[in-house]
């Protein structure tokens, strides 16, 4: 059990901190010229809980999903899996933004689907290193 724990918050805090530095650093240069009339304002922070919620969960899905069932193969199965599973998860709601939203474009969907492929490639990547590392 402390082996899944140690993996989850590993793979939680390599996502968190990769991800604030694209949400602080690059994210508003790709969404705010195209969503900026729907964003939150500066003064206004994110809805907290909301956030909160997706990052239990969505490091869950990478756990369970990339991470344990790659453990008996080479780490590089770990990453495609993470890789592959970032980039439907990130698909399906820039997509489905795309296909239903006025103001979205297809570049914010090409970017930010190759943002979720690597960021969940390199997450899981950190968690299956760290779960292989608990295991000698």
């Amino acid at each position: 059990m402390l082996r899944l724990i140690a993996t989850y918050l590993a793979t939680a805090i390599a996502f968190a901190a990769v991800d604030y530095v694209w949400l602080s650093q690059i994210g508003p240069k790709v969404y705010h010229p195209t969503l900026d009339e729907v964003l939150r304002p500066i003064n206004d922070p994110v809805d907290f809980p909301a956030a909160i919620a997706f990052y239990l969960a969505y490091i869950l899905g990478i756990l369970v999903l990339a991470i344990w069932p790659n453990r008996d193969k080479p780490l590089l199965s770990t990453t495609v899996t993470g890789g592959i599973l970032g980039a439907m998860c990130y698909a399906t709601y820039d997509l489905t933004n795309q296909a239903t939203l006025k103001v979205w474009s297809t570049h914010i969907t090409v970017i930010d689907v190759a943002w979720g492929t690597f960021i969940t490639a390199f997450g899981a990547t950190v968690g299956g290193w760290v779960l292989r590392r608990m295991k000698a």
